[in-house]
């Protein structure tokens, strides 16, 4: 029987997933043609909203800087052959991390110490978090997906108690802690304009973004040039052929989904650090659930998860200039679009790629 025709990279990860975003986008224009508005308003509104103006895109990258965390976490775990649904949590404990340790030393301590402190507090905390669920499956056989699900109520439940029973100022009645020293804020962007004599419109875009960035390139590091990262991806390729040629697989488990972990927890860096000043309910939002999308849209690569990143940043942010602009246009709406290149980005994308298989081989054929 004949093997597959494999696809170049140039095809695989770049032809291939334009061509799932814009049959998506093409269903998604349809979807809104049926509810009665114009497809070409609408897309036009969503990128005026999200690029058309300075604080717009301020908005599209501080989502996406969040986006960018969960989409590594994922996309290192799938490395290895997990599945790892729990962002959520992982995030979620992150935050709660970078809370306590901001409460505890934020008055004490400079920005030049207390920042690093929170990176590594939410990266420790995040990593902890995800090592359970791993130990798990590595040393008791239960199956990673079902784990870091009810690890992500758990973790919520966690939230919530700590704010309710510790965190929360004795007078106030809201369900948060109390403010972070200034220390403990991680510098916005339009602040550190405002330093250097530039004033930018005020947006939640933060230095985490920088630190997303450098995410990006150490898990491009780690997988494909460290010794480590090659025997997480030979765990996840052939766990098997992995064990018999000296790799221990419960131990490559362990290291991925605690590198996943810490990556998700640095949301807490974005959103309780750089934004919230203090921890709340439910501030993930989604993020890491988005995450997945990322991370199979950007075809579990570093930079395919910056680009998928900001595609989905952007739809967050226009997607709530369309629900302002054009009456009758709910949220749910964005919502719908964004689960069209859901659809069609991940479980769809084996569905595309016989027909460029063809193609290609037909182009070759005749060349």
């Amino acid at each position: 029987m004949s093997q597959p025709l494999q696809l170049p990279r140039w095809i695989d990860l770049g032809l291939l997933p334009l061509w799932n975003l814009a049959i998506a986008m093409l269903v998604a224009g349809l979807v809104v043609m049926v509810i009665g508005h114009s497809p070409w308003q609408a897309l036009t509104v969503l990128l005026n909203g999200a690029l058309g103006s300075v604080r717009g895109l301020g908005y599209s990258l501080y989502y996406a800087t969040s986006f960018i965390f969960t989409g590594l976490a994922v996309a290192v775990a799938i490395h290895a052959g997990l599945f790892n649904i729990g962002g959520e949590g992982q995030a979620t404990l992150g935050g709660v991390g970078v809370a306590l340790v901001a409460l505890w030393l934020g008055a004490k301590l400079p920005a030049i110490v207390m920042l690093p402190l929170l990176v590594v507090a939410a990266a420790l905390f995040g990593m902890l978090w995800a090592a359970l669920p791993a130990y798990c499956q590595a040393w008791r056989g239960s199956h990673v997906v079902i784990t870091t699900i009810m690890f992500n109520f758990l973790s919520a439940s966690l939230n919530s108690y700590l704010l309710v029973n510790w965190l929360r100022p004795a007078d106030s009645m809201a369900v948060e802690s109390a403010e972070f020293a200034a220390s403990a804020r991680m510098p916005a962007l339009h602040q550190i304009a405002a330093a250097f004599g530039y004033e930018l419109p005020s947006s939640p875009l933060n230095l985490s973004l920088v630190i997303a960035l450098a995410a990006c390139v150490f898990v491009g590091w780690f997988l494909w040039r460290s010794a480590a990262g090659y025997a997480v991806r030979a765990v996840g390729s052939a766990p098997r052929a992995a064990h018999y040629a000296g790799i221990h697989p419960r131990a490559q488990v362990l290291l991925a989904m605690a590198i996943s972990g810490a990556l998700a927890g640095m949301v807490g860096i974005n959103e309780i650090s750089g934004v919230q000043g203090k921890l709340t309910l439910d501030f993930v939002a989604g993020a890491g659930f988005t995450g997945i999308a990322v991370s199979l849209m950007g075809r579990n690569h570093p930079v395919g998860i910056v680009l998928a990143s900001l595609l989905f940043g952007m739809l967050y942010q226009g997607g709530v200039e369309v629900s302002f602009e054009l009456q009758g246009f709910s949220r749910e709406m964005v919502v719908t679009a964004q689960g069209l290149i859901v659809l069609f980005s991940g479980a769809m994308a084996t569905v595309s790629a016989p027909l460029f298989a063809r193609v290609y081989a037909a182009i070759k054929g005749v060349r």
